[in-house]
């Protein structure tokens, strides 16, 4: 599997990354194999979060095994000092890891969330009782060699990831929505390909998040008749997931995290291994296509 440069962090991840989150979803032996598959695709980089169920349990068996061929990127969603450190801990214990190469702040959506997490927003609080938030917490990590580079993840509006990296000069790279849809839309709410443009500016990894999302899932379809365990409705067949990887590996994306669900990894290891560039009259008929689709990422 073709593999990039994640930003100058000095590891070249695989153009798909496991999302690990596929593995909540299975018993404990068919996760070993699904661990043993994506390996043997040629995936180096795995990315999971505490808030992915047990995913974090099911991986550590083979991670341990494997620990030298992963690249692992983990999340939290704790804001504060405290709360960083203490979860990075119970990361480390669930994973049976002593280290996580890239850790990064999730989900970040909201400009109090960004002051918390660098110690600007302290409400309420005396000055002895000021907390210094997560990215204090993280660059003791750092220093301490229990990770090895800081990222940051959003769903969020783009100006928030863009003002989140120049406010964090430590970042290394950087998770966001992109895919064909999004970007065939008008307006800043959309305008991801800025976010692109400023990560690559910096010199960061970018990670493709929603890169497989056909659409928010319709609001009368309850969550058990649902076909796929996913946040989102994916494109499911293999000339839409070809479609979808392609498009955004052609503009410049790092890597393009699997989606969640373990039934659809199969045929996206496939699109992966068959990976080539698309022209631009073919990104142009995908942008034409995507422009009478509803946006996969909810509105702010």
């Amino acid at each position: 599997m073709e593999t990039r440069p994640l930003g100058d962090i000095g590891h070249d991840s695989s153009i798909l990354t496991f999302g690990a989150i596929a593995l909540n979803f299975l018993e404990q032996d068919d996760a070993n194999r699904m661990v043993e598959d994506v390996l043997d695709a040629g995936v180096n980089h795995f990315d999971v979060a505490p808030t992915y169920g047990d995913a974090e349990v099911k991986l550590a068996p083979k991670l341990n095994e494997h620990r030298d061929e992963i690249f692992l990127g983990c999340k939290t969603q704790e804001r504060t000092y405290y709360g960083a450190w203490g979860e990075l801990h119970k990361s480390l214990e669930r994973l049976d890891t002593d280290y996580i190469d890239l850790y990064q702040f999730h989900a970040v959506t909201r400009y109090d969330e960004l002051d918390t997490i660098t110690g600007d927003y302290q409400p309420e609080m005396s000055q002895g009782d000021h907390d210094p938030g997560a990215l204090e917490a993280f660059r003791e990590a750092k220093e301490e060699g229990i990770i090895g580079h800081i990222g940051l993840t959003s769903h969020g509006d783009p100006s928030i990831i863009r003002t989140s990296i120049k406010r964090i000069p430590e970042l290394e790279s950087v998770m966001f929505p992109f895919n064909y849809t999004l970007d065939s839309k008008e307006g800043p709410e959309y305008d991801y390909r800025s976010v692109l443009e400023f990560a690559q500016e910096r010199g960061l990894g970018t990670l493709c998040i929603k890169g497989f999302a056909k659409r928010s899932w319709p609001e009368d379809l309850s969550e058990d008749e649902r076909p796929y365990e996913t946040w989102y409705e994916p494109y499911d067949t293999e000339e839409e997931l070809v479609d979808c990887f392609r498009y955004a590996l052609s503009q410049g994306m790092t890597t393009i995290p699997s989606a969640g669900d373990p039934n659809l990894v199969p045929d996206i290891l496939d699109a992966a291994d068959e990976y080539e560039p698309l022209d631009e009259a073919e990104q142009e008929r995908l942008r034409e296509a995507g422009r009478d689709h509803d946006s996969p990422v909810p509105a702010p």
